[in-house]
């Protein structure tokens, strides 16, 4: 089964909803983790882990052979990121940070004067997780810094995610409703939109939803700091979107404390309201799991 805790609006605690649903569920199934947040990853904080077992992900990366060359300008007409411009003698030049590798130059070259090249655009990391006799794997994606381009990313860190073959995959995603949260949301049986009763929130809250609605996924709802705003608000959007409240949290500072710490709730104070939340979250997926 493929969870996957998104919410359109950063900061809403996604990644808390993630790392503590993998605790919980970890104790009955064999499961993997994968932070798909490549710009700005932060489970291994959460957890007070060091990523381990590095791989670099790298993108095609067009070399012009200038003495093949013959300046006919047909590179530059098929790249669609217009990474490719004509210098004033007729030369293709190329801008690194625009080219998403896709090899559309490469292919389309008449005289096979482009090659293909490497570019590293960042990592994957595959890290050991344990807590009291029982645990799971983290795979995280992180985006080199000063790239632009994150989809890679996602997907190589997404691939080793599944290779992986557990029992559970949980994707944490990133913020928003681009490219990288749907790569990173596909094939899922359950999506989780994470989300605060505030007006961003519930702005960001409708987008996710209807993301979720177009790509044809089971949706559900975790509101979060739930005695801050509105609640009526977020029931309102969840009628709308025939959908329901899966769970609820208060504000809490124990959960603050536990995110300072780097110790998940449900391990920190594993008697609190708070990891007793987590823990029927997790009984009630387990309970769709069986259905």
């Amino acid at each position: 089964m493929k969870i996957t805790v998104t919410g359109g609006k950063g900061g809403t605690g996604k990644s808390t909803v993630a790392v503590n649903l993998a605790v919980e569920l970890s104790k009955k199934f064999k499961l993997v983790l994968a932070d798909l947040d490549v710009e700005a990853p932060n489970d291994h904080i959460l957890l007070s882990k060091k990523l381990q077992n590095i791989e670099r992900v790298h993108i095609m990366h067009p070399l012009i052979d200038r003495e093949k060359c013959l300046k006919c300008g047909l590179c530059v007409e098929v790249c669609e990121e217009h990474a490719l411009f004509k210098m004033a003698d007729g030369s293709p030049f190329l801008l690194p940070n625009l080219c998403s590798g896709c090899k559309t130059c490469l292919l389309a070259c008449p005289l096979k004067a482009i090659k293909e090249g490497k570019k590293l655009v960042g990592n994957t990391y595959k890290t050991e997780i344990f807590f009291n006799g029982f645990g799971f794997e983290l795979v995280t994606g992180v985006l080199k810094e000063g790239e632009e381009k994150a989809y890679p990313v996602v997907l190589a860190a997404r691939e080793r995610a599944i290779n992986l073959n557990k029992e559970i995959l949980i994707v944490d995603t990133s913020a928003g409703t681009g490219n990288t949260v749907a790569a990173a949301m596909e094939d899922s049986d359950l999506v989780i939109a994470v989300t605060e009763p505030t007006p961003l929130g519930l702005h960001d809250l409708k987008l996710i939803l209807q993301l979720t609605e177009k790509m044809g996924y089971r949706k559900t709802i975790f509101l979060n700091r739930s005695t801050l705003g509105v609640k009526e608000e977020v029931k309102k959007i969840a009628i709308e979107h025939e959908t329901k409240i899966i769970a609820e949290m208060p504000y809490s500072k124990e959960i603050l404390h536990s995110y300072i710490e780097g110790v998940p709730i449900t391990v920190k104070k594993p008697e609190s309201k708070e990891a007793e939340i987590f823990r029927e979250l997790a009984k009630k997926i387990i309970k769709k799991i069986d259905e």
